[in-house]
């Protein structure tokens, strides 16, 4: 019988320095279109358009098209199509999305002086992922077993005092992660006697088919402070500081299928921090005596400094391997840059009963750039305490082929049928970021490999949202009302492809011959939202 035991995981020994991993900050690095319900209804195509408060986040610019002092406050309903609920994650929930305010200051005859500032939730986290696949014969602990067999790192120790991984020069390997650790000490790893010695020996288990859950929830606040203004109503300029706030949770339970048992994983990680970015813009009315308008604007990277903290645990339910259980968790400091973001809109009224929009940006994610801690200090000028950091190159490598540049099209109108009653259109095409041969690579010298509790990666395709709304204007009040359907499809993967070598080895326990090919199936997921929003505006 095998015995019951916890092993538990110190990964922090003597890696002090910190980072994550591509797909993490990835997923952080996006953004997703919210805002006010007029901004929404168009489907955010306002960047030359102007005069909306979520154009702050944008184009800064948008902010000087303003004559009048507003307020904003703007909050919906969320919920995803053809998710089973999981854990803590629910199909659907209730959101607060934005508060604003803009006041304006004549400066001229024809000249405007703005300020503002908004809040809003630029990512909602919230997402229920379910699905099942073939394994026929790959499995996670197999391909822990490969990075060993391969060289990838050395395990060491003993069942009393747990296997460590090491690199060639007897020191921890960053190659070596928690999953690795909780399967050499759990499942992988048994004593046996040769030549009257007690020696480790170390067997792979073929799996037949896997199972995926797993529940996201949080969110990124975004909180802008804007300048803007005009210069006799042609020139319009703005800039905008941007604060960020995160908070990240995600539960997840990854189980395969070994002979008559399962092998269940269970991750619990949270992400909390902050962030800051800087974003320009201006509008041009290039033809004196028409509306028509020209915009373009850019956004630094957002500098991000977070802290993520995981409890992970492995349930051995097969007859194979040493213990039942085994467990793991690590907290630790990162930073990551998200690339630069520039874009060029065009907007073009008619009338006072017709208004027309179009955006295009661009942004460059295979430039993300996961950074290092790698020491800190006392500023005895500023009185302050630093923390150094530097780019990771391994992982930065891996974010370069995995990630690619992302163009994002909005196209808007809206439509007045009598003055006080708006009837909005919008759409977005948003390229795919992940490149379709990208992959969680589990064997890079870096420290987003060292800390990695989880093996599974989606590679999300193309990005498509349809938007509609309504809004009626009744004195200084009006009322605003959007829905939202977006829609993305994806390849999952349990865990990277292991596959290119010849070798073959023996499993002493089963006697089978196994190769060093390592393949999961591929799975399809999806992201299918509805976003109902409502905005409640004065005018001052």
């Amino acid at each position: 019988m095998k015995k019951i035991i916890y092993v538990s995981l110190a990964l922090a020994m003597s890696l002090p320095a910190m980072a994550q991993e591509t797909y993490e900050n990835a997923n952080i690095a996006t953004e997703d279109l919210n805002g006010t319900a007029r901004y929404v209804g168009m489907g955010g195509a306002m960047e030359a358009l102007g005069a909306d408060i979520s154009t702050m986040s944008t184009n800064p610019a948008g902010i000087g098209l303003f004559r009048r002092s507003t307020a904003s406050v703007s909050a919906g309903f969320m919920s995803q199509q053809d998710a089973k609920e999981f854990n803590f994650g629910k199909t659907s929930h209730v959101s607060f999305d934005q508060i604003g305010f803009v006041y304006s200051m004549k400066s001229g005859r024809k000249s405007f002086m703005n300020i503002g500032f908004n809040y809003h939730k630029s990512r909602d986290f919230n997402y229920i992922l379910n699905t099942v696949g073939r394994l026929n014969g790959a499995s996670q602990n197999k391909l822990s077993f490969l990075k060993q067999a391969d060289e990838v790192f050395y395990p060491q120790g003993s069942l009393d005092n747990g296997i460590n991984g090491l690199d060639a020069k007897g020191g921890d390997a960053p190659t070596y992660s928690q999953i690795d650790y909780l399967y050499y000490n759990a499942m992988l790893t048994r004593e046996i006697k040769e030549g009257g010695k007690t020696v480790l020996d170390f067997n792979p288990y073929d799996a037949t088919g896997f199972m995926m859950d797993r529940a996201n929830k949080g969110y990124i606040g975004e909180y802008d402070f804007n300048m803007s203004g005009n210069i006799n109503d042609r020139v319009y300029l703005g800039v905008t500081i941007g604060y960020y706030d995160v908070h990240y949770k995600n539960y997840s339970e990854y189980a395969e299928r070994i002979g008559n048992g399962n092998v269940i994983i269970g991750d619990e990680r949270e992400i909390t921090g902050t962030g800051f970015d800087v974003k320009v813009g201006a509008i041009f009315r290039p033809i004196e005596y028409s509306p028509f308008r020209i915009g373009v604007f850019f956004a630094t990277p957002k500098f991000y400094d977070l802290k993520t903290a995981n409890y992970t645990t492995l349930t051995n339910n097969t007859p194979y391997g040493a213990y039942d259980n085994g467990k793991s968790s690590e907290a630790y400091d990162f930073k990551f840059n998200t690339p630069w973001r520039f874009g060029v809109s065009l907007g073009h009224t008619v009338g006072d009963y017709l208004a027309l929009g179009a955006s295009y940006e661009y942004a460059d994610y295979s430039s993300l750039d996961n950074r290092i801690i790698d020491g800190d200090g006392y500023d005895w000028w500023y009185d302050s305490y630093y923390e150094s950091s530097s780019s990771d190159r391994e992982m930065n490598d891996n974010s370069e082929y995995s990630l690619k540049g992302v163009s994002t099209l909005k196209l808007g109108l809206e439509y007045k049928p009598v003055p006080e009653l708006a009837i909005r259109l919008g759409y977005n095409y948003v390229s795919p970021m992940y490149s379709s041969n990208g992959f969680k690579n589990g064997t890079l010298w870096s420290p987003g490999s060292y800390y990695a509790s989880t093996t599974d990666y989606t590679n999300w395709k193309t990005t498509n949202r349809f938007t509609c709304g309504l809004g009626y204007q009744a004195g200084n009040m009006s009322i605003d009302v959007a829905y939202q359907y977006s829609a993305q499809d994806g390849d999952f993967h349990p865990f990277m492809e292991y596959s290119g070598s010849s070798k073959t080895f023996t499993n002493s326990v089963t006697g089978e011959t196994m190769s060093f090919n390592n393949i999961p199936e591929v799975s399809s997921v999806s992201n299918k939202r509805h976003q109902f929003l409502m905005t409640l505006g004065y005018r001052f």
